[in-house]
């Protein structure tokens, strides 16, 4: 399986320690960890951050092909400040490489050769036109399966122009509690439900399913038929940021390894979990979340023949 996936490449200074993120990016890499060919497409600096960046990136798997350097912007950077329940919150500054990404043209004719399995992006790299005009002439170009949109709303970086434009080319919505209120206000003109609200959504585009986490009472998945309440799995927080990336990405591989959108949402809420309760956004995989994913692959295998070792 190949996914590509879009957006911000920066490091998240929590605490005084500095650690490589961005929610598409944190997706990508639990992608890589779970066995997916996994691509990313952002922009670092050339400066010590940005060459670690991408050593970094390069560590956890990934194909760093398509993120480039820029001489004279600086590799991004975001403080992240945790409150006494381990929840961040975020001053992220502009005018840093990741909002000025760009492909050459060498590069680009490759991506579109590629059959991908799944596109994934958010919105916090929309903030700047020129990521915008490539993120969505590569939505109208790329030939994938599923477009994976996790909304990952941060601070005032949204319009709704954006996100009506980046919902007419998905396929699997997540987006979270506090997201939901904000995007039934902007989107419907009032709060509501949030069946109602995964109901009216699905009315107006061309949406698979929609998933929206619920912290620690787990996630709803809804598939157009069906709504699935997904009970959440206790812990003690060590910190959140990242859980949500790592949920996106659970599901997201189990989803495209076979698995039904109920059984996908079980194994998501159990990796958000147990990332909430480690330190930093991409920690190690205990034993018995590996086995799981080496369960996801021998199905996977089953069907496609991809996996010779299962």
């Amino acid at each position: 399986m190949k996914v590509l996936s879009f957006g911000e490449l920066l490091w998240d200074i929590i605490e005084g320690k500095a650690y490589l993120g961005g929610a598409p990016f944190n997706v990508a890499c639990h992608l890589s960890k779970m066995g997916i060919q996994s691509s990313y497409i952002s922009a670092v600096g050339s400066d010590k951050l940005g060459q670690e960046a991408l050593r970094i990136a390069k560590r956890y798997g990934l194909d760093t092909s398509y993120i480039m350097t820029h001489l004279y912007l600086p590799t991004g950077k975001v403080d992240v400040y945790l409150d006494q329940e381990g929840n961040p919150k975020y001053t992220i500054y502009e005018n840093v490489a990741w909002d000025r990404i760009f492909l050459r043209e060498d590069l680009k004719s490759d991506l579109l050769r590629e059959n991908w399995d799944a596109f994934c992006f958010g919105t916090l790299a929309q903030r700047t036109k020129s990521n915008r005009d490539l993120l969505f002439n590569l939505l109208s170009h790329l030939s994938c399966r599923h477009v994976f949109y996790d909304v990952n709303l941060r601070q005032n970086f949204y319009q709704r122009e954006w996100i009506e434009q980046s919902l007419k080319f998905s396929t699997i919505l997540k987006l979270n509690e506090e997201e939901t209120v904000i995007l039934s206000e902007l989107l419907l003109g009032k709060v509501t439900s949030r069946q109602d609200f995964c109901r009216a959504l699905f009315s107006k585009y061309k949406l698979k399913i929609i998933c929206i986490t619920l912290g620690e009472r787990g996630s709803l998945v809804f598939d157009g038929y069906n709504f699935y309440n997904i009970s959440g799995v206790k812990i003690k927080v060590k910190d959140t940021v990242g859980a949500g990336d790592s949920y996106s990405a659970a599901f997201l591989f189990s989803f495209l390894s076979g698995a039904s959108p109920e059984e996908s949402g079980i194994f998501a809420n159990q990796v958000g979990a147990f990332v909430a309760s480690q330190s930093g956004a991409v920690p190690k995989y205990h034993s018995k979340l590996r086995e799981q994913i080496r369960v996801f692959k021998c199905q996977q295998g089953k069907d496609n023949q991809k996996f010779s070792s299962c």
